[in-house]
């Protein structure tokens, strides 16, 4: 099984590969470009086991109509073998994200989530947000952390206060990212707060079904950013925590949304926006 089909095969193609992926918005979201543009092209869920991920790979270039796919977990960092071409930022991150078939059937990678990550902060923080308003505190050492690092960085941030339940894990991070990186123990996590300028959960903790966030905020200054890229609820009890005591908020869609964006260009050849119907669209 490679998850392709041979339906349409002449339009233009894309789609998300994971395992599971029936979870994914992002086909509501490629298919609310593709109409509003007026656009001929398919965006699907491709479900792919990793044991089937070689042969998928093998067959995307050769795959009539097909431009790309984006790609999530667990295969981020196990496609990175199958790529002629990755960016730089992918390289940093260490994972991929989107893919695009080149005219020559090669297939490069790229990492649009601190694209995204930035774009999202950008568009929705009230008052806007700028690295200069002090230190940041990351929660989580994974993945998606490592993409928000690499935006952090590059964006001018001072500091990147970097707390994970597993403390080697962000002591790894602060090997590998540089002097900018602060890692701390876990259980020193509300003092962490202290002087911040911006908070990010990029942890799984407070999504739908799993353990909440036991974050105290008493130390967060109450101009600092609160954004948690969990959308599974939009607002998280910690948003709702950080907006109840004044603090300036994010939800995690708008992430979802902006990294979207340089891939559909890519495949179908239009710059989308992001705007208050295509949110709606993907909750709905």
């Amino acid at each position: 099984m490679t998850g392709f089909d041979t339906e349409d095969d002449i339009i233009p193609r894309a789609g998300v590969i994971g395992w599971p992926v029936d979870h994914s918005r992002s086909p509501k979201l490629h298919g609310f470009w593709l109409q509003q543009h007026g656009l001929s092209g398919r965006y699907d869920k491709l479900p792919v086991p990793p044991e089937d991920l070689a042969a998928f790979m093998a067959d995307l270039p050769k795959e009539p109509g097909f431009r790309g796919i984006n790609v999530t977990i667990p295969h981020k960092v196990a496609a990175l073998p199958y790529l002629a071409q990755v960016d730089p930022v992918a390289q940093r991150i260490g994972a991929v994200n989107t893919i695009t078939v080149q005219p020559d059937g090669s297939l490069h990678g790229s990492n649009t989530d601190a694209f995204g990550f930035l774009e999202s902060l950008k568009a929705d923080a009230p008052g806007g947000w700028s690295p200069a308003a002090g230190p940041a505190a990351v929660l989580g050492a994974g993945g998606a952390a490592r993409a928000i690092i690499v935006a952090l960085l590059d964006a001018g941030t001072p500091e990147i206060r970097l707390l994970n339940r597993s403390r080697d894990k962000a002591d790894a991070l602060a090997a590998e990212f540089g002097s900018r990186i602060a890692p701390a123990d876990w259980e020193a996590r509300a003092e962490a707060l202290g002087g911040a300028g911006l908070l990010v959960n990029t942890t799984s903790l407070g999504m739908a079904g799993q353990p909440p966030l036991d974050l105290a905020l008493d130390d967060l200054p109450a101009t600092a950013l609160v954004n948690d890229i969990v959308y599974s609820p939009l607002e998280t009890d910690l948003l709702a925590r950080a907006r109840a005591r004044g603090n300036p908020v994010v939800d995690g869609l708008g992430m979802l949304l902006h990294q979207g964006r340089p891939g559909f260009e890519a495949w179908f050849g239009v710059a989308p926006a992001v705007t208050p119907e295509l949110r709606a669209a993907v909750l709905a």
